[in-house]
């Protein structure tokens, strides 16, 4: 009998570690999309985010995209005009009792690209 178990319980692990790999590729191209100007994503948006708000949006829409989504508060996000792009700060739960608190996300005004920056 218990050669016959052996056997089925390394199918049921191997198995299980085969479905576990189908969702971080999904994860990487959903990711991807985040990282396109929100023209790609959104038909609706105009290309570009020219005003705070719209900075503010884009960003909201990639850390969606996300797989540790839950950590940030976009509600909650700061956006300050540093020439040619954006800058929103968003503040992180998980950094709640840690300085910087907040992640650090850059928007180009031309073409509304979201990209993520170090925080000091």
């Amino acid at each position: 009998m218990s050669k016959l178990l052996l056997p089925a319980v390394l199918l049921l692990a191997l198995a299980g570690c085969q479905s576990a790999t189908a969702p971080a590729t999904a994860t990487d191209a959903t990711l991807a999309e985040a990282t396109a100007p929100a023209a790609a994503t959104d038909p609706a948006a105009t290309p570009g985010a020219a005003t705070a708000e719209a900075a503010r949006a884009a960003v909201g829409r990639f850390v969606q995209a996300l797989p540790n989504a839950a950590r940030y508060v976009p509600d909650s996000a700061s956006v300050a005009d540093v020439g040619t792009h954006w800058q929103v700060l968003v503040p992180r739960t998980d950094w709640a009792q840690r300085m910087p608190s907040k992640a650090a996300f850059e928007v180009d005004k031309a073409t509304g690209a979201v990209t993520t920056r170090p925080v000091k």
